[in-house]
């Protein structure tokens, strides 16, 4: 009986975990695409044009 009931609390909390894990990782998906790009900008590029 405490076994099964150990088996359940730690399935519980992994799920808890996931959850929290994909809900974080969403949030920071979402702040990348508000925040504009810092990308290298190769200025012998334009030179050659």
């Amino acid at each position: 009986m405490i076994k099964a009931i150990r088996r359940i609390f730690a399935a519980v909390t992994v799920a808890v975990l996931a959850f929290r894990a994909v809900g974080s990782f969403l949030s920071w998906i979402e702040h990348q695409e508000d925040t504009s790009a810092n990308a290298w900008i190769d200025e012998d590029e334009y030179e050659d044009v």
